[in-house]
């Protein structure tokens, strides 16, 4: 566990260390969900779905084939008369 120290500034701003940044691949501009558990503030990265979409792991792979037979299922599906 990493431990660092941060200074409350003007309008209560806390700047988050390089280094804690850095481990957990925090951009400028990105948001941060807040919680409060047992006195303790905690952080936690939000991950935008489209960047995890593009730049994360795939898991499975599909053919163009199956992708279409599928949404042509579910279009079934929700367009039944």
């Amino acid at each position: 566990m990493s431990k660092e120290v941060s200074i409350v500034g003007k309008k209560f701003v806390v700047v988050i260390p390089k280094n804690i940044r850095k481990t957990l691949g925090i951009k400028e501009g990105q948001k941060i969900r807040f919680r409060v558990e047992e006195g303790k503030i905690l952080l936690e990265p939000i991950i935008d779905p489209f960047e995890l979409a593009i730049k994360g792991s795939k898991f499975a792979e599909t053919t163009v084939e199956e992708f279409e037979s599928e949404s042509k299922g579910m279009q079934n599906e929700l367009f039944k008369d």
